[in-house]
């Protein structure tokens, strides 16, 4: 598995995952929604798996001597590992957003450890959709994307209204830094569970999709 992860790596990673890597900065832009990075990260793995339907890599893969299964827990692999390589670069971006932005952040989110469990969110939801319909049809990424990315932006919008409407939120949840600390723990463990919960969920129907095709 760790040579198949590699390969991933190697051969099957977009160029782009550095460039949205580096876009994790947008963190530090005043009153800016800094959700939007989770974002940037989903589009590189989409192009990611867009890129292997052109070269192929799907039926490049299948010739190794390796189990089917094992395609899909590769991908899963890298994509989870990009996911909190981003997580591990915004946790400094976000100390220096706060530094440079004291008074917060008026269009979503403050950079705090609440954004983190938004992000969370963001991600387990995009891997629950996007990966479960594209292992059912690995020639057709765009769909699965289109309908994930809606879902991503409801998520964010969602934040943003309810910051608008809910004093206790935008008081105490949507703050900078760490400020109300306890709270903020909550709704990143929140985070957590869930990421954790719908990533495991999709990787398991993504493998039995991904057995019943014929490739």
């Amino acid at each position: 598995m760790g040579k198949l992860i590699k390969k991933e790596f190697g051969l099957a990673m977009h160029p782009t995952v550095a460039i949205m890597i580096v876009l994790s900065c947008i963190v530090v832009i005043p009153n800016y929604p800094y959700a939007i990075a989770f974002f940037y990260m989903t589009l590189a793995i989409y192009f990611t798996c867009l890129n292997g339907r052109e070269n192929n890599d799907i039926v490049y893969t299948l010739m190794l001597p390796i189990a089917k299964r094992d395609v899909v827990k590769a991908r899963f692999a890298m994509c989870i590992i990009l996911e909190m390589i981003q997580l591990a670069v915004l946790i400094p971006l976000s100390i220096v957003s706060v530094m440079l932005n004291p008074d917060g952040n008026a269009a979503g989110m403050d950079a705090n450890p609440a954004l983190f469990g938004l992000g969370l969110i963001m991600y387990g939801v995009f891997n629950l959709i996007f990966f479960t319909m594209y292992y059912k049809k690995v020639t057709k990424p765009g769909v699965p994307f289109f309908i994930a990315a809606i879902l991503m932006f409801v998520i964010m919008f969602a934040e943003i209204f309810i910051s608008i409407l809910v004093p206790f939120y935008s008081t105490v949840i949507d703050t900078p830094g760490m400020s109300n600390l306890p709270y903020k723990l909550v709704y990143l463990v929140v985070g957590v569970v869930i990421y954790v919960v719908l990533t495991l969920i999709a990787y398991k129907i993504s493998v039995k999709r991904f057995l019943e095709q014929d490739l």
